[in-house]
């Protein structure tokens, strides 16, 4: 970590506000806030450290107390542990995590863009806007934490929102993106505050009439049930894993279950599923900022059978030999990044799932082929060739 910023001395209990308009000021995505150490903010993947007095334990309290009141504090202390939001006069918005390490507590805020991206904006793959556009089933987004994951859906969302006259129902832990009702009518729920967790919002969205609805995550058996139940009844339901890639997804969904029950699941999962994006986020070297490497899994029969007869184990191939139908292996996605130039070689190769192919597959002279190749036309989702 590097010094970057000066922080000028202020009181404790407007500290915060002034460290996370910093942050806005400073182009970082997070702000992380520990005890015994200056506060730390993350800049296009890096950490850099700020030059300011380290934060100590009574500090950390008040810039806690000063975001969330004396009430929910008390709450914090019991569950020790907490998710909410947080907006800077200035409109800014933060999602923000506190809890406990050594005795101390820490926060992790991270910054949320007042707009939500246009998805031609995000550098995804042409498949993921005929995705928005699916009558009903299961499309998930899937990555590490700071993968881009609530922006894609957002993007999705926000595309439906501008295209179609649907009603949307989200569920979020909290709340990130704020969004505007268009052609269609949104309702944002939060966890904790408009509902008490995950699985009662979604027991209840299904009697409030939506066509579309989004979960924040599938982190436990009893969402992952309403949400796949969901999907299986005629809605478009939107969620996220912190999974790597498609065939880890679906064995993830799977392992979730009492093994009496994954026999069930696989036949739900093969009929409701209907994509899986899993994406992580590169440094750009052509410019700041920061650019998606994608996969795409879209569940053709092929894929479907795989998952009913619990061969798993096919589906990265399916991928591979399947992009003429808008499927894409995340090795794939990272080359074409490295050929536009959007990359380094170095990364593109560390962050491949086979980095001798990859360094092989970089090689000058296959530029052009590659480049060429992608280009082929791709049928749309819901056309002859769709996952269906």
């Amino acid at each position: 970590m590097s010094d970057t910023l000066v922080i000028e001395k202020t009181d404790e209990k407007s500290g915060i506000k002034q460290l996370l308009a910093a942050a806005v000021e400073a182009g970082a995505s997070d702000l992380h806030i520990n005890v015994g150490m200056p506060p730390v903010l993350r800049i296009n993947t890096e950490l850099v450290l700020m030059k300011a007095e380290p934060v100590t334990a009574e500090q950390a309290a008040d810039m806690l107390l000063t975001l969330i009141g004396a009430e929910r504090f008390e709450t914090f202390e019991k569950k020790r542990d907490l998710d909410f939001s947080t907006t800077l006069d200035d409109g800014h918005r933060f999602r923000v995590n506190a809890h406990y390490q050594k005795e101390t507590i820490a926060l992790s805020l991270r910054l949320i863009p007042n707009q939500v991206p246009d998805i031609s904006q995000l550098h995804l793959p042409k498949i993921a806007t005929e995705l928005a556009n699916l009558p009903r089933g299961l499309v998930l987004v899937t990555g590490h934490t700071g993968s881009g994951k609530s922006t894609t859906l957002a993007s999705m969302i926000g595309l439906i929102n501008n295209t179609s006259r649907k009603r949307i129902i989200t569920l979020e832990d909290p709340v990130e993106y704020a969004l505007e009702n268009n052609m269609s009518m949104i309702e944002q729920r939060e966890i904790g505050s408009d509902c008490p967790d995950f699985a009662s919002g979604l027991k209840h969205a299904l009697r409030q009439d939506p066509e579309v609805i989004l979960v924040g995550e599938m982190r436990d058996l009893e969402t992952t049930s309403a949400t796949i139940t969901a999907a299986e009844t005629g809605h478009l339901v939107f969620s996220t894993l912190h999974t790597i890639n498609a065939s880890q997804t679906v064995e993830r969904i799977i392992d979730i279950y009492p093994a009496g029950q994954q026999n069930q699941i696989r036949a739900m999962l093969s009929n409701t599923l209907q994509a899986v994006i899993s994406q992580t986020l590169f440094k750009r070297i052509d410019k700041p900022g920061m650019v998606p490497a994608v996969e795409i899994l879209l569940c053709n029969a092929a894929v479907r059978n795989c998952i009913r007869e619990n061969r798993i184990h096919e589906i990265p191939n399916i991928i591979v030999t399947s992009r003429k139908y808008g499927m894409q292996e995340m090795d794939t996605s990272i080359a074409e990044l490295f050929f536009k130039g959007l990359i380094g070689k170095d990364e593109a190769i560390d962050c491949a799932a086979h980095p001798a192919r990859m360094e092989k597959y970089l090689m000058p002279e296959n530029r052009t082929t590659f480049l060429k190749n992608q280009m082929a036309e791709i049928p749309a989702v819901n056309g002859t060739n769709s996952a269906s």
